[in-house]
C-alpha cells in the first residue's frame, strides 16, 4: 500500500471517531485546506476551528476510488454530515491531497450535495 494512502486512511479513521487532534497530527503546520467555491483555510488552527464548527458529529464517509501519483493523492467518494439543525446532508466528493514529508500539506476539496438519492 502507498504510504500516503495509509496516512490518509489513518487520518480519516481519527476524524470518523471525532478525534480532530488525531487527524491534525497527520498534517503539516501550514496546511492549506481549499474547499473549492467555499472556504479557504491556512494552518492547523483554522482547520481545527472549521472542523469543530462543521462536524458537530463525526462525518460518515466512504472513499470509493483512489488515484495516486507521487506526492499527490485523489480520492472520490460519498460523505454525510449533520447540518446545524441535525439534518443529514449527503454529498459526493473528490479530495485532491498533496503530501510533503509524509504529511498532508494541501487539500483541494470538491463536494456536491446530493438532494435526492436514487
Amino acid at each position: 500500500m502507498n504510504d500516503n494512502k495509509a496516512t490518509l486512511e489513518e487520518a480519516n479513521a481519527a476524524i470518523s471517531k471525532g478525534n480532530f487532534e488525531g487527524f491534525l497530527e497527520f498534517c503539516v503546520d501550514d496546511i492549506i485546506w481549499n474547499m473549492i467555491g467555499d472556504e479557504y483555510l491556512k494552518g492547523k488552527e483554522q482547520v481545527r476551528a472549521w472542523m469543530k464548527k462543521t462536524y458537530s458529529s463525526p462525518p460518515d464517509f466512504n472513499a470509493a476510488s483512489w488515484i495516486i501519483q507521487g506526492d499527490v493523492l485523489a480520492v472520490e467518494g460519498d460523505i454525510t454530515i449533520k447540518d446545524t439543525n441535525g439534518k443529514s446532508v449527503h454529498s459526493k466528493y473528490c479530495d485532491v491531497w498533496r503530501f510533503r514529508g509524509g504529511k498532508m500539506a494541501e487539500l483541494n476539496a470538491y463536494a456536491v450535495e446530493i438532494k435526492h438519492l436514487a
